[in-house]
């Protein structure tokens, strides 16, 4: 049954049941895992091989998953749509990965990463998933250093840990600025082992533009060949996705512009629920926008927040350069309002700072739309060498974008859309509301709650891929093999077709607007009133807006070319009219959570200083919208925190 809920804008969706985490196992948090790696089914070694498991995505979730599922012998097919796994787009991630492996014996334990990653998410996470993510991050490093992978090591010869923002303690291992590449490379080599050996077959230049469901499960994808146009059918035992977040909804972001959301909104449009999705970080040291050219921003890792200090001149409208401006007449904002954490805030508060600086007219750079982030105190404290060895290859990416040099000269940095929290649904063992259907990495919404702390990413998607979903998908596959589908059935027929028929559909409208066009409205509508700082009033205008250009676009739109070639133009006008209803649900959940957590902050619900303000008695739950087009339906999972006390957020 379900029951109208209405704001004061109107009708946007409905409530439907309530939905709960079956799989969570109960007891002692420490030893929630364990015990349900005991009772998890397992598949012996001789049937593995009879097994046949699909893997969309080759990052680092996808990837570590399909060489350790090839590594204990079932038949992978991995599917990405770069033109090699080491393409994805973990590999532009920079600063580092954390485990509580307590190397700088300051405090750091498994405990202390699980309290640190609750509170950073503002107590909007499940407990269950943070306390595991903890507990296996340790294991990670393990089998990431038996790679081979080159994490920095300190004098002793131990590998080196740095500070990353919402923590006291030093946990984050990396590999100067291209952690994300290193360990990319790392889990790429253990998939192609597993391709020499046979059990990975490697799809490249493939999209999934469509999820198969046959009986209740979820049995298999429809992918496009890339190159050819040519539309495919694959079927398996079971399918994981690993595609990553949406954050090019934005249209600017720091993502690969080629990341998308199409896989995961083709499988909640099958039913697969779709949790919190207005949960989006914003990153708070960007490269800010140079002009209305850019089709994606820069990141600047959040490690340079380790030795960098953040500062805005004192006085609004100073517009001299950095070096005239005598210390005085600097404001360390970020030092001066949290004295406890400083420049090591986690994302969201640094973000929204950053802003409120801006908006006082102390920005600076052009248009106002920055701050300094100086060096020039760590050049003197550690020495050139030293700044160099840490951070050279961001410091030379920096000056090759803005033709400043950052050894001299301060950065300049402005909040920009980074990581999604929300994602589909998942259970504990990973797997979504639909059977056989499991989802990893940032592409499910499990483990950061409403914000996530720098340097998890990483451990996410390694954690699933090489330990979680490992374990918790053999619990499935141990009453395969499931009978063998043809490729007649009616259900891939069906599949199939809807997929021609939607690309038919895009190629027939011929209109006069471009792809691209459409994709940066629909951003500038997202940022302006689904950023930063939402309001009911800028939410609901954003929904109107985004039905009109959905419509516009169905329209107007251009797709050149035909199917049957290399058509890049065709390839975005698919993402687009799904970012369009992405999107749309974004502002329906933002509006409905009348409450600010993480990197979702309402106007209307803020303290007298501008933090965030959460209203837990009512809106502690997980919102999990079930597709219902104009009028989807919201499914809430309660959230309950034994070990955590819930409070206000405070790094001060």
């Amino acid at each position: 049954m379900t029951v109208t809920e209405t704001t004061a804008s109107g009708q946007f969706h409905v409530v439907g049941a309530d939905i709960a985490d079956t799989k969570a196992p109960s007891g002692p948090i420490e030893k929630r895992w364990d015990q349900r790696q005991f009772e998890a089914k397992l598949v012996n070694p001789a049937n593995r091989r009879k097994i046949s498991v699909i893997i969309v995505g080759t990052g680092l979730a996808g990837g570590a998953a399909a060489a350790t599922l090839g590594e204990a012998g079932y038949q992978v097919k991995s599917f990405c749509y770069q033109d090699s796994p080491r393409r994805a787009h973990s590999i532009a991630a920079q600063g580092g990965i954390n485990a509580a492996k307590n190397y700088r014996n300051d405090g750091d334990s498994v405990y202390r990463l699980f309290y640190d990653t609750v509170k950073g998410g503002d107590f909007r996470s499940r407990e269950s998933n943070a306390y595991r993510l903890a507990q296996v991050s340790v294991n990670i490093i393990d089998q990431c250093v038996a790679q081979g992978v080159p994490f920095a090591r300190e004098y002793g010869g131990l590998l080196d840990n740095r500070s990353f923002g919402g923590v006291q303690v030093s946990r984050t291992f990396y590999a100067r600025g291209q952690t994300g590449q290193q360990l990319l490379i790392g889990a790429y080599q253990a998939l192609e082992r597993q391709v020499a050996a046979g059990t990975v077959e490697v799809n490249t230049r493939h999209e999934m533009l469509e999820l198969i469901m046959i009986d209740g499960r979820a049995r298999g994808i429809v992918a496009r060949d890339m190159v050819t146009g040519e539309i495919e059918s694959h079927t398996a035992d079971v399918v994981v996705l690993a595609t990553g977040g949406y954050g090019n909804v934005y249209f600017l972001s720091t993502n690969a512009m080629g990341c998308n959301t199409t896989a995961t909104w083709r499988a909640h449009r099958k039913g697969a629920y779709f949790g919190n999705p207005c949960y989006t970080q914003i990153h708070p040291t960007c490269i800010p926008v140079s002009g209305d050219y850019q089709g994606k921003l820069t990141l600047m890792s959040e490690s340079l927040r380790n030795d960098g200090r953040i500062w805005v001149p004192k006085k609004a409208g100073d517009e001299r350069p950095a070096d005239q401006i005598p210390e005085d007449e600097r404001d360390y904002y970020l030092e001066r309002i949290y004295p406890a954490f400083g420049n090591l805030v986690p994302r969201d508060i640094a973000s929204r700072a950053a802003k409120y600086q801006c908006d006082a007219g102390k920005g600076v750079g052009p248009g106002g739309l920055g701050v300094y982030l100086d060096f020039a105190d760590a050049i003197k404290r550690l020495g050139l060498d030293s700044v160099v060895a840490k951070y050279g290859n961001l410091f030379d990416m920096y000056a090759q974008i803005t033709g400043e040099d950052p050894y001299k000269t301060p950065m300049r940095i402005y909040p920009a859309v980074h990581y999604t929290m929300g994602g589909l649904w998942v259970d504990y063992d990973l797997q979504s509301n639909l059977e056989g259907l499991f989802v990893t990495g940032e592409a499910n919404f499990s483990d950061q709650g409403a914000n996530r702390l720098g340097a998890s990413a990483l451990m996410q998607g390694l954690a699933d891929g090489y330990f979680v979903l490992p374990t918790t998908i053999a619990n499935y596959l141990a009453d395969g093999p499931f009978e063998k589908i043809s490729d007649d059935h009616p259900e891939v027929v069906a599949a199939k077709q809807a997929v021609t028929d939607r690309i038919n559909l895009l190629l027939s409208i011929d209109g006069n607007r471009t792809v691209d066009s459409f994709h940066k409205e629909l951003g500038h509508i997202m940022w302006e009133y689904c950023g930063m700082e939402r309001t009911e009033a800028g939410l609901t205008k954003a929904i109107g807006m985004i039905r009109e250009l959905k419509a516009d676009f169905y329209q107007n739109v251009k797709v050149s070319g035909v199917n049957e070639e290399l058509n890049q133009t065709l390839e975005k006008a698919g993402r687009v009219a799904d970012f369009f209803e992405l999107g749309e649900l974004m502002c329906i959940d933002a509006l409905h959570r009348r409450e600010s957590c993480g990197g979702h902050f309402r106007a209307e619900s803020q303290t007298e200083d501008g933090e965030a303000l959460r209203h837990d008695e009512e809106f502690a739950y997980v919102a999990a919208w079930e597709f219902g087009g104009d009028t989807p339906v919201l499914h809430k999972e309660p959230l309950e925190y034994e070990y955590v006390e819930m409070k206000a957020r405070s790094y001060k």
